[in-house]
C-alpha cells in the first residue's frame, strides 16, 4: 500500500474521530450572496478562512449572521460593505492586516477584522489586538515517493532554507516558500531561525500557502499548516493537497493517531482575529471575539472539526497588541 492510499484511509477514519461525516460539503470563506455583508467584515489568513466561515455560519445575533469573511484568493477585489468598500482582496495574515489597518486609518469601516495566523511582527504601537481562538502547527511536505527523509531536524531545515544543505539521501533539495505576505510563512521561518532564505529557495507571488500543487518534483520541501493539511485530508474544505505528504520534525510528528493536533510538536502556534483596540468595547466586537464566553470561543466544535485545537482558557484574551 503506497503512502497516498494510506492517507486515503486514515482520512475516513480521521473523518469519524473528528465527527467531519455529518458537512456536506466544504466551506468558502466569501459569502454566498454579493449583498449579503453581515455585521463584521473580515479578510487576510488563507489558513484561517475556511474555519472563520464556519463560524460565520454558527454564529447569530437578533440581526442574523454576524460574520462575512472574504477568501485570501479569488476576484481581484471585494466589497465588503454596502456603502463604498470595494477594496484589493488581502491575501494572506500580513495584508489582511494592512487591509485593517488601512481602515483604521482612513476611519472607513471597510473592514471589521483581520484573519491571522501569526502574532504581531511590529509592537510599536498598541493600535491592533491580536486575539487568538485555536491552535495550529507549521509542519513541511514533501513529494510523495519521494526518497527525501521522512523526518528533518530544526538544524537540517534552518540549513536547507539558508541553501547550506543541498541535498539529502541524493536528492537535490528544492526549497519553497508561499507569497510574501503568509502568516504561514513568517511563522515557519521564525520558527527554523531564518531570518532571510537562500537564493536557492523558490518563491513568489502565485505561491498560495497550503496548496500542494506547489510540490512536483522529489526534491521539493515546503511549509504547510497542520490545520489545513487535516481539513484537506478529511474533505471539510477543498482537498488541495496533491502528492504532499506531511514529514516530522526533530523526530516528532504533528498529528496523533485520530489526526488530531500534537501539542508535542515542536511547531506549534496560535491563530488569530485582529482587531482595533479601541474598538475591544464595542459590545458586537467583544461579543464576537473578547473572552472566554465569546461567540467564537463557544464554538468548539466547530474549531476541532476544521483540524484545529482548542485554546481553553486562553481563547479570547486580549493581552497581544500590536501595529502589525
Amino acid at each position: 500500500m503506497n503512502v497516498k492510499s494510506r492517507l486515503r484511509i486514515g482520512a475516513g477514519v480521521g473523518a469519524v474521530a473528528l465527527g467531519l461525516g455529518a458537512l456536506a460539503a466544504p466551506a468558502y470563506a466569501d459569502p454566498s450572496s454579493a449583498t449579503d455583508y453581515r455585521q463584521l467584515a473580515g479578510v487576510g489568513s488563507d489558513t484561517t478562512q475556511d474555519v472563520v466561515n464556519a463560524l460565520g455560519d454558527a454564529i447569530t445575533n437578533s440581526s442574523g449572521k454576524v460574520i462575512a469573511s472574504w477568501n485570501a484568493t479569488g476576484t481581484t477585489t471585494v466589497k465588503t460593505k454596502a456603502t463604498g468598500c470595494e477594496i484589493a482582496r488581502p491575501d494572506g495574515s500580513g495584508a489582511g492586516i494592512t487591509a485593517l489597518n488601512t481602515a483604521l486609518d482612513g476611519s472607513t469601516g471597510c473592514v471589521d477584522f483581520a484573519r491571522s495566523s501569526r502574532g504581531p511582527n511590529n509592537t510599536t504601537t498598541t493600535d491592533l489586538t491580536f486575539i487568538p481562538y485555536a491552535k495550529d502547527a507549521v509542519s513541511w511536505v514533501k513529494q510523495d515517493g519521494s526518497a527525501l527523509p521522512d523526518n528533518l531536524t530544526t538544524a537540517q531545515l534552518k540549513a536547507i532554507y539558508e541553501c547550506t544543505l543541498t541535498s539529502l539521501n541524493g536528492v537535490t533539495l528544492t526549497p519553497i516558500l508561499p507569497q510574501s505576505a503568509s502568516g504561514t510563512r513568517a511563522f515557519f521561518l521564525s520558527s527554523i531561525g531564518v531570518t532571510t532564505p537562500g537564493s536557492c529557495v523558490t518563491s513568489n507571488s502565485t505561491i498560495q500557502e497550503n496548496d500542494g500543487s506547489a510540490i512536483d518534483s522529489a526534491g521539493d520541501i515546503f511549509p504547510y499548516s497542520v490545520a489545513q493539511y487535516t481539513a484537506q485530508e478529511s474533505f471539510v474544505v477543498d482537498d488541495r493537497r496533491g502528492d504532499a505528504v506531511l514529514g516530522s520534525v526533530n523526530g516528532v510528528g504533528a498529528r496523533n493517531d485520530d489526526l488530531t493536533l500534537n501539542l508535542s510538536f515542536p511547531y506549534l502556534r496560535n491563530v488569530y482575529n485582529v482587531v482595533p483596540t479601541a474598538k475591544l468595547s464595542d459590545s458586537l466586537i467583544a461579543a464576537t471575539f473578547v473572552g472566554t464566553g465569546s461567540a467564537v470561543c463557544q464554538n468548539t466544535s466547530v474549531i476541532t472539526t476544521y483540524g484545529f485545537g482548542a485554546l481553553g482558557s486562553d481563547c479570547g484574551s486580549t493581552a497581544l497588541k500590536g501595529e502589525s
